[in-house]
């Protein structure tokens, strides 16, 4: 056998070789690497070198759907006076830009009332006569005219207690009672772009039942406005 080759372009020829298929098995296990990993989702690699690096924007989010407007509820109460002076409040706050109508806030008294059903006829009648009739509801509108109520003092009035005394037995349920409100009206509205207000003031009675008939108060009946019991 000859001797190997000491020819040295030989020798670099061989190394060369070498180094390529070094070079080739390299390139084959990355490739491999990348099918078994899959594409990298943060590369940048598609990135402008010129614009910077590309940035996601987030996603938007769907808008918001505008809540109905909601007519305010009786806070519910076992205190006779307590519960009188929320329904009070509730009678006189309506807001004509609202949306709602007179019978939706009716319909927030009405749900206080007594269950038996006995006075709802008669209770709605009542209410009706507190609110603006539709015509003047819409016509209140035009000024975007709202409406509260302060409650100065709250009593049972020295009247009802003649009342019972005159009753009839049975006429009245057990817990059967009468509270006089008196207070001030409020107005706001806009009227040739200004702001206006205007008071008022007013009284009335709230003829609720409680315990021991019910747990919590309920609205029996309201007295016309301004003339209540003393």
């Amino acid at each position: 056998m000859s001797p190997a080759p000491t020819d040295p372009s030989h020798r670099r020829r061989l190394v060369a070789l070498i180094a390529a298929g070094i070079v080739l098995l390299l390139l084959a296990g990355v490739g491999i690497y990348g099918l078994l990993t899959g594409p990298r989702t943060t590369s940048t690699s598609t990135d402008d070198p010129k614009s910077g690096p590309t940035t996601t924007a987030p996603p938007t989010a769907p808008p918001s759907t505008p809540r109905a407007p909601r007519v305010p509820a009786v806070p519910r109460s076992a205190d006779p006076e307590t519960f009188a002076q929320g329904v009070a409040s509730t009678l006189y706050a309506w807001d004509t830009a609202s949306g709602l109508w007179p019978l939706d806030y009716t319909s927030a008294i009405l749900a206080v009332g007594d269950p038996s059903g006995d006075e709802q006829a008669g209770l709605a009648s009542d209410v009706a006569a507190y609110l603006p009739h539709r015509d003047a509801w819409i016509e209140l509108r035009q000024y975007a005219t709202s409406q509260h109520l302060t409650i100065d003092t709250a009593y049972v009035p020295d009247a009802w207690a003649h009342a019972i005394e005159q009753a009839q037995p049975g006429q009245l349920a057990p817990g059967t009672i009468a509270v006089t409100i008196e207070g001030t009206r409020h107005r706001e509205g806009v009227w040739n772009e200004q702001p206006v207000t205007s008071q008022h003031d007013v009284t009335f009675t709230v003829f609720v039942i409680c315990a021991p008939t019910y747990p919590t108060c309920h609205l029996l009946r309201l007295s016309q406005l301004d003339n209540p019991l003393r």
